[in-house]
């Protein structure tokens, strides 16, 4: 034995002497019977009769009790924690459903936030995966509690949970409202002096602002206190240019302002002007009057209908060439859609058509156009299920340059005609990722370009969509998960074009981001596999099971179209679609349709 080993069984044996009442027994040798009874005590092994003689003749009267009383002490402690553990479940509000034992993690976590202590994201994703929403609202509800405390300077105050008066009282502040003489005097009785000089602060500031904009729109007589009127916070709407509700304009009208409701209607009919204006690319064109000519005119488009001879005059007059051809493809629109309704179309829309050489249209007419888009984008009817009108509309669309509406894509899925070697899918994913492409550029939301490379990889275009993540700085990208996606889909690219050592360094550093998701270990998988690295393989495609990987997943393409819908008529429509084509094969859409209920009640 080490001289190492004996110094930590010297520590051990005086640890038990101390545990078990023995420190009056001299002997310190790790070689002393007293070392292995007190182990075996230790880990509840039976004490033979010898032993106990050897403590007997030894006068070790208190370590005999001690040892005996040992397993009372330990059930004694399991009671405890398990009515700690039943009082913080009540606490939190876990049901009984989720009645767990003591090695649960959510034993810890409800006592961290006993303590007051806010929770990291992989206990916040284990109270959403247990369905724990009461519990996650009151520890969200505590973050909450914790930040007003801190910007309206309240920390000394201990309490954290929600059902504090204190965090009624900092809500108020935050939305701006008025406190009650109650709430005042019990910010004074806890001696939360700085809290209520903000609070004061606040209100004189508020005073002067009302004062000024009642003179600003000549608002002369007293409306009452602006904290218990609707007055104060309609000023602020005007005086930041924002629209008031139905609700606010019938009490201006019953207070007689008719003044402020003038000024609301006249802004609501620029507004119009100004939107239509950039609908119809017609800013270059300064008049914002409402009797302009122009504003007549654009709602004349904005309501389908074509315009005169003598509007067209004024537009080409005015070199307002964008705003005439979107008034064309508008028309354009409206005959395709009577067309496609069944109804016929009269001379002078058919005139219309040849005047302005609308080929696409006169195709449809014919029925030519839609063969020979069928023949370019090789869409053979596989199954027969989608409408005839509908696959013209998706070769229309790509043929045109735009993307697909959510349905269509969710109807050439389920009809097996987004195959990964067609041309209809090609075309599809390289619209998609333009698009998400665009969406970056225009919100500066790196989401978007991990769904703009999974589509350039789509579109059988890899170089393009590892180029989306060249030259970043990993480090200062904010958030574990989008770093981790980001390199997760780089390094797929890389895979792709068997680069097979950049993409294994993309996907371990960004399973060293984010461990607990399971994309970067399936990546790890597939590069091992590629290069017939089979145990290596197995062994990833392990990693990325354990967390969440359903391998062979036929249905990954339409979850991921229908989890990046934002529309939530859109979302219903295709989700709807999906039950009646399949409802045991697509019940996973039902998940879909419960949010939208749960967002509406």
């Amino acid at each position: 034995m080490s001289n190492d080993d004996l110094q930590v069984r010297v520590k051990h044996f005086a640890a038990l002497k101390s545990k078990y009442q023995a420190t009056k027994y001299e002997d310190s040798s790790p070689s002393s019977l007293l070392y292995l009874i007190l182990r075996k005590a230790d880990l509840e092994f039976e004490i033979t009769e010898f032993e106990w003689n050897w403590l007997l003749d030894h006068e070790l009267l208190e370590t005999m009790e001690a040892i005996e009383y040992e397993p009372q002490r330990r059930a004694e402690e399991l009671r405890k924690l398990d009515t700690e553990f039943s009082q913080l479940k009540s606490k939190f509000k876990v049901t009984k459903r989720h009645d767990l034992r003591l090695s649960s993690p959510l034993y810890p976590i409800l006592w961290k936030l006993d303590s007051e202590n806010q929770l990291i994201d992989l206990e916040v994703n284990y109270l959403k995966e247990q369905g724990l929403t009461e519990t996650l609202a009151i520890a969200q509800e505590m973050a909450q509690f914790a930040a007003l405390k801190d910007k309206y300077k309240a920390t000394r105050y201990q309490g954290a949970f929600p059902d504090s008066p204190l965090y009624k009282i900092l809500n108020k502040l935050e939305a701006g409202e008025h406190l009650s003489d109650a709430d005042s005097n019990w910010i004074l009785t806890n001696e939360l002096l700085e809290t209520l000089e903000i609070y004061w602060q606040v209100e004189a500031e508020k005073e002067a602002n009302f004062s000024h904009l009642k003179a600003k729109y000549q608002v002369s007589r007293n409306q009452g206190k602006f904290a218990d009127s609707l007055l104060y916070p309609i000023l602020q709407q005007v005086d930041s240019e924002e629209l008031l509700n139905e609700y606010e304009i019938n009490w201006l009208v019953q207070e007689k302002l008719f003044e402020i409701v003038t000024i609301n209607q006249q802004r609501a009919e620029k507004w119009k002007f100004a939107r239509l204006k950039v609908k119809y690319n017609a800013n270059q064109y300064e008049d914002l009057s409402l009797s302009s000519p122009l504003y007549k005119i654009l709602q004349k488009l904005e309501g389908n209908n074509q315009l005169e001879e003598a509007e067209i005059g004024w537009l080409q007059k005015q070199r307002l060439t964008d705003t005439l051809t979107i008034a064309n493809e508008n028309y354009a629109t409206f005959l395709k859609d009577k067309i496609k309704s069944g109804e016929d179309v009269n001379e002078s829309e058919v005139k219309w058509i040849k005047l302005n050489d609308r080929k696409d249209i006169l195709a449809f007419l014919e029925q030519k156009h839609f063969a020979a888009l069928k023949a370019k984008y090789q869409f053979v009817d596989l199954r027969s299920e989608i409408p005839r009108e509908t696959i013209y509309e998706i070769m229309l669309q790509l043929e045109e340059g735009k993307r697909l509406d959510r349905l269509m894509v969710a109807q050439l899925i389920v009809n097996k005609q987004l195959s990964p070697d067609g041309k209809i899918a090609k075309a599809h994913h390289t619209l998609e990722a333009t698009f998400y492409e665009q969406e970056y550029k225009r919100t500066g939301n790196k989401w978007n370009l991990v769904s703009a490379s999974s589509d350039w990889r789509k579109a059988k275009n890899p170089q393009k969509a590892s180029e989306l993540t060249n030259n970043f700085n990993f480090n200062k990208i904010p958030g574990d998960e989008l770093k981790s996606a980001l390199l997760t889909t780089r390094g797929t690219a890389f895979r792709d074009v068997e680069n097979f050592s950049e993409a294994e360094k993309c996907a371990k550093q960004a399973i060293d981001y984010c461990p607990h998701g399971y994309e970067p270990y399936l990546l790890m998988a597939t590069i091992c596999k590629r290069q017939e690295k089979y145990e290596d393989y197995v062994f990833w495609e392990n990693e990325a099971i354990k967390r969440g990987a359903e391998l062979g997943d036929e249905d990954y393409e339409l979850k991921r179209m229908v989890k990046n819908i934002k529309d939530e008529v859109k979302l219903q429509e295709v989700v709807e679609y999906l039950l009646k084509e399949d409802p045991r094969q697509y019940a996973w859409a039902n998940s879909y349709l419960k949010q939208q209920k749960d967002k509406g009640k």
